[in-house]
């Protein structure tokens, strides 16, 4: 039998300074990333170096808020 609360959660990943705008106004998208982490090896958010897609470079993806 599993626990309801698994070590191992899923979390989503979003670009830090991504504004994806065009000259129009209209938005192109967020880069966001969906991985999962040990919840208790890293209690605190995680924060990953990622290619954003939007940006067209690496830049820091923090853990999104549930």
């Amino acid at each position: 039998m599993t626990k309801r609360k698994d070590v191992r959660v899923t979390i989503v990943l979003t670009c830090t300074t991504c504004t994806c705008k065009d000259a129009g106004g209209k938005s192109k998208g967020i880069s966001r990333y969906t991985t999962r982490k040990n919840r208790r090896n890293t209690p605190i958010r995680l924060e990953l170096k990622k290619f954003c897609a939007c940006c067209r470079k690496h830049t820091f993806h923090k853990e999104l808020k549930k």
